[in-house]
């Protein structure tokens, strides 16, 4: 019988190695074309005491700080800017409440001059469109703000060609250029549709401030808030980030701010005790990959479990059997396409061997596809449905596994030894952690389907187990034959 897609080294119709872009949408990486021209936003320049002197004052004038004595001040640190403790902070104690009308979200956009012009919108565009405008004003009320943003980061959506490229092979590669493509493309489109039309309130805005600004929002903005899908929040996104501190619980919330007022509070919490003098920090978020860690705020932790690797899997619209599978698939949460997290030193995503065997199903198995068998097929899925069947997917496996571990220029052994050596670049130790990280993943990958591919003659497969439960298989898995008496 043929099979219904092909699967070679170099094709696959169901199953690839690029991860699925998450910036603020689910476009599809392809290459930018970006053009830098002049902008509006200064040379690179580390923040002054002078500046950070200002912006604690406008904080402490603007009442965000209300307290006379307060328990945390911004200050110089080695990661840029930070909170440091002018007091003894104990575990889960508020550090910080900043009141909504010092918040920068869509209400802010909609309540400001360029508010008529941003109607519509991505939350995320317009908010971009209000810093930049605002940064283009000297007479600014956010002035003192907007000059402690810093004008580069090291995420890896500002790294230039050469540091891209050692990131040669890794996913993080071709979602940096998705998320470079993406701003570009919303940039072209709010250009022609907002900037273009109203230059006098849009001067000089370019595509490389359109960048700066999505790479601020990516690094600062909190989510995941009451009635906010992301908001900037000046002096509470100063905090940093622990990769010592594991707590699931978030360190910030949205709250009322008292019986008798309606006013909404951004809080502050402190996950940890903190001495006077140090750095109040937060843990930014557990489930982030060392790629994503690097994507939005350029740094990556030591623990294997930040390492993972995304294999998408598609079920064929080709596939003569694709409503059937699609419809199986959805029935147990999945979709015509799938996205499987592997996680260096964890075991296969749960759902990845059932929807493996259904997208590789075909042949005489196809049976299995009729109305009959749709309320127990994926239970039958859950284990080896034919010899055929699991050497089909342990073959794609291993060699998309090899496809993309022949993309990297370098091997784990020579990336531990540059790691072993120190005193590497920031933005190279970032590269090096992430494309060792993703190659081990795959060679785990590769190991666990070339063990399964020797387990293949012992496996016992869905005939076996179906004739086992008509008593029609002995002890020692011979069939029996019924004769008459």
């Amino acid at each position: 019988m043929t099979t219904i897609f092909s699967l070679s080294s170099s094709s696959s119709s169901f199953l690839t190695t690029v991860k699925p872009l998450k910036p603020f949408s689910s476009q599809k990486p392809k290459k930018p074309t970006l053009h830098l021209t002049k902008s509006v936003l200064s040379s690179t320049t580390e923040t002054s005491s002078t500046v950070l002197t200002s912006f604690w004052q406008w904080v402490c004038d603007k009442g965000v700080i209300s307290n006379k004595s307060p328990s945390i001040k911004p200050g110089i640190v080695p990661e840029g800017l930070g909170l440091i403790a002018q007091r003894n902070i104990s575990r889960n104690e508020v550090v910080l409440e900043v009141p909504k009308k010092f918040w920068i979200n869509s209400d802010t956009v909609a309540a400001s001059e360029i508010g008529k012009f941003c109607g519509g919108l991505k939350p995320w565009v317009a908010i971009a469109l209000f810093l930049l405008r605002e940064k283009s004003r000297k007479d600014s009320p956010w002035r003192s703000y907007l000059d402690i943003l810093p004008n580069t980061t090291n995420s890896t959506i500002h790294w230039s060609e050469e540091e891209l490229s050692e990131l040669q092979g890794t996913q993080l590669l071709s979602t940096t250029i998705g998320a470079k493509d993406y701003v570009q493309s919303e940039f072209l489109n709010v250009e022609e549709e907002i900037i273009l039309p109203n230059k006098h309130m849009f001067p000089s805005i370019t595509e490389d401030d359109f960048l700066w600004a999505f790479g601020v929002l990516r690094s600062r903005a909190f989510s995941r808030l009451r009635g906010e899908n992301f908001v900037l929040i000046p002096l509470a996104d100063l905090i940093n980030h622990d990769p010592s501190i594991t707590t699931e619980d978030s360190s910030y919330e949205i709250r009322g701010g008292g019986l008798f007022s309606r006013e909404l509070l951004f809080s502050l919490r402190s996950p940890v005790s903190v001495e006077a003098g140090d750095q109040v920090l937060i843990q930014y978020d557990l489930q982030k990959s060392n790629a994503e860690l690097a994507l939005d705020y350029g740094f990556t932790e030591l623990r294997s479990d930040r390492n993972t690797y995304t294999l998408t899997l598609q079920i064929s619209e080709s596939d003569p059997f694709f409503e059937d599978k699609l419809d199986i698939a959805e029935s147990n949460g999945l979709n015509e396409t799938a996205y499987f997290d592997f996680i260096l030193g964890n075991s296969l995503p749960p759902a990845l061997l059932p929807y493996l065997r259904l997208v590789a199903l075909g042949g005489t198995d196809a049976f299995l596809l009729e109305s009959i068998f749709r309320n127990n097929i994926w239970d039958f899925l859950e284990l080896p449905i034919s010899r055929a069947n699991e050497e089909l997917i342990c073959q794609a496996i291993r060699d998309t596994c090899s496809t993309a571990l022949s993309g990297f220029g370098t091997t784990i052994e020579e990336d531990e030894k540059l790691l072993e050596g120190g005193n590497l670049d920031p933005r190279l130790e970032v590269a090096v952690r992430v494309r060792a990280g993703e190659k081990k993943i795959l060679e785990q990958i590769d190991g666990i389907f070339k063990d399964r591919e020797l387990e293949l003659d012992v496996l016992e497969y869905y005939q076996e187990r179906r004739l086992k439960d008509l008593g029609l298989v002995g002890e020692q898995g011979d069939i029996i034959f019924w004769e008459p008496k």
